[in-house]
């Protein structure tokens, strides 16, 4: 037989022949006097065999060790193992599902973020706030930033800050409308320290360990943190960059 007759034969394609022989799955058939591979029962049987491994997920360096193995013992630790990674596998995509779903939910009732899909601490959040925060400018400009926040943040870093900010929850009509007041402001107008200090006594000591302001003990700043205070107003910048100032070092002094 030919290439193309045994691919047939088996159900694979030439080319995938022509691999399995390039890893050495495959073992060259006699040559006829043209130069043509001439297949036999035998090139035929490994290649079906190759076929049905990999079908069954295992990978082309796997199925090598299968081949190699006369006894098939080491076939059933392969196929062992095939069905330990496959059961990780399942049970990743159903937690993978859950959240899709919880995720789906909240785009039909409407509540998902222009930046969604997010993370379920995010998604939670957001959703509160839209029940208790009046609307306002700022209150739009920090669900971009809670988005923003979302992406960039490891998912441990993530936990920690959404969960102190879910305990601000009362706070941030106050927080909000600090801010809008600076929207149209001078970096030089006193409203800016007062401000500052206004919302230094409204955020917890901790939040210093997760937000940009060049002061935190996490290291915070670069390019990160100027892509945050850069979406603010520069006197709105100013204000947050004291407020969050004052709270490392309140925090560092209660160390």
């Amino acid at each position: 037989m030919r290439i193309s007759e045994v691919a047939a034969l088996v159900g694979v394609t030439p080319r995938a022949v022509r691999h399995y022989h390039h890893q050495g799955l495959l073992p060259e058939p006699v040559r006829l006097g043209n130069g043509y591979r001439d297949y036999g029962l035998r090139e035929a049987v490994v290649l079906a065999r190759i076929r049905r491994l990999t079908e069954l997920g295992l990978a082309l360096e796997e199925v090598r060790d299968v081949l190699t193995d006369d006894r098939g013992r080491e076939l059933v630790e392969v196929l062992e193992g095939l069905d330990e990674s496959l059961g990780r596998q399942e049970a990743a995509l159903r937690e993978r599902r859950t959240r899709l779903r919880a995720v789906l939910a909240e785009a039909r009732a409407g509540r998902l973020a222009d930046g969604g899909p997010l993370s379920p601490e995010v998604t939670r959040l957001l959703a509160e706030l839209d029940g208790d925060v009046r609307e306002s400018p700022m209150a739009a400009k920090d669900r971009d930033h809670l988005a923003y926040l979302d992406g960039v943040l490891p998912a441990e870093q993530r936990a920690g800050l959404m969960a102190l900010l879910e305990g601000m929850r009362g706070q941030a009509d106050t927080v909000y409308a600090l801010l809008d007041d600076l929207a149209d402001a001078s970096t030089r107008d006193p409203r800016v320290s007062t401000v500052a200090a206004e919302l230094a006594a409204l955020l917890p000591d901790g939040l210093a360990a997760y937000l940009p302001g060049g002061a935190g003990p996490s290291g915070t700043g670069g390019v990160a943190a100027d892509a945050l205070f850069g979406d603010l107003a520069p006197a709105q910048s100013a204000a947050v960059r004291r407020a969050l100032e004052t709270v490392a070092r309140r925090a560092r002094d209660t160390i």
